[in-house]
């Protein structure tokens, strides 16, 4: 267990359920879980009390999370899990469709491989929004670019790269070449835990099945138009020979926020945020704004402001429902015309009259 991530932290906080085993959740079907201790895997769902208890769906077991259960085998049925431990690490999304439901895509990560392949897949803005809830799920980010032999202007496209990843480290790897995934293995280690992350088809299964040693998941290839195809359909847990576990997930269509680090997903402009004559300087139209003398000055892009404004604004509405969010725009709208009074009036307005 300790090769799957087992700490002294865990071990510690499992002592408080004294008449309950520890397992790790590797994989997830419907309402089951595939847990594994260490006397091997089994099935497992959650209490009916633990099911009641439940305030929000990211309270559930997610794949990554140690669980307190009440067997270590299924010789009578189902395990239940009656806890999950305190989690050191999450990637959380916002889930997808309308939903405001937060959702975990992995937990207890050391460090997130953000995959994204080098042909049509390559998007600067997605990278610097996964980098965002990477940052704040307190595990460490990694870029990994795969597909490198699709691709004829490498060179171009790392100088794009290091404009956004900053203080990321950046992996090129090729399904082609056989030792195209060495360098993703020295991020391996007994008891470290990695995440997978990325769009569908960008090659996440490939490269895990070169890092187990065989094609325990299935693969396909590219479209006709340069895109992969989706193949990955749930979050599950993989060990590794060598040591420590990988953490596959399904590609993600909608990347919706549900928190994010944008001091450090936006070092730069937050560093120069500081420089600015105004500390509530919008970065649009004041006086002696850095941010905009940058972009005069070709250090930074417009595009890169932009989506850093636009991904400040999706966290500045977190947890926030439809009205409350209209009611925060409204706020925002009148800030410059009347203020906060007028503001009020408008949105009482529009609530008399049942808009």
């Amino acid at each position: 267990m300790k090769n799957l991530g087992l700490s002294e932290r865990f071990i510690t906080e499992s002592t408080l359920y004294q008449e309950l085993y520890i397992g790790r959740v590797i994989s997830q079907y419907k309402n089951l879980y595939k847990v594994v201790t260490e006397n091997g895997e089994l099935t497992a769902e959650v209490s009916g009390r633990f099911r009641f208890n439940i305030t929000t769906v990211s309270n559930y077991p997610a794949v990554g999370d140690f669980v307190m259960i009440d067997r270590v085998n299924n010789k009578s049925g189902n395990a239940i899990i009656h806890h999950v431990l305190t989690r050191k690490s999450a990637f959380v999304r916002k889930a997808a469709g309308t939903s405001n439901d937060e959702q975990i895509v992995a937990s207890n990560i050391d460090t997130i491989f953000i995959c994204m392949s080098l042909n049509n897949d390559f998007n600067l803005r997605r990278i610097e929004r996964y980098l965002g809830i990477a940052w704040d799920s307190g595990a460490s980010p990694v870029i990994v670019l795969t597909k490198s032999d699709l691709c004829n202007n490498l060179s171009e496209k790392l100088v794009e790269l290091d404009t956004v990843a900053c203080g990321v480290d950046i992996i090129i790897t090729s399904s082609l070449s056989e030792d195209g995934y060495l360098s993703v293995k020295d991020y391996l280690h007994s008891g470290k835990t990695v995440a997978f992350i990325g769009s569908s088809g960008v090659g996440k299964s490939t490269l895990i099945n070169r890092l187990i040693g065989e094609s325990t998941i299935e693969t396909q290839g590219i479209r006709n138009d340069d895109k992969g195809r989706h193949t990955t359909t749930r979050r599950e847990m993989f060990i590794i020979p060598n040591g420590g576990v990988v953490i596959d997930t399904p590609g993600m269509r909608e990347i919706g926020i549900e928190s994010a680090d944008l001091s450090k997903a936006f070092i730069d402009i937050e560093e120069l945020s500081t420089k600015c004559k105004f500390n509530d300087c919008t970065h649009s139209n004041e006086p002696k704004c850095a941010v905009q003398e940058a972009i005069k000055l070709g250090l930074i892009s417009n595009d890169r402001l932009e989506s850093y404004l636009k991904l400040k604004k999706e966290t500045k509405y977190e947890g926030l429902n439809s009205k409350q969010i209209e009611n925060e725009k409204i706020t925002e709208m009148f800030k410059d015309v009347g203020g906060m009074k007028n503001a009020r009036k408008f949105i009482k307005s529009k609530n008399r009259k049942g808009l």
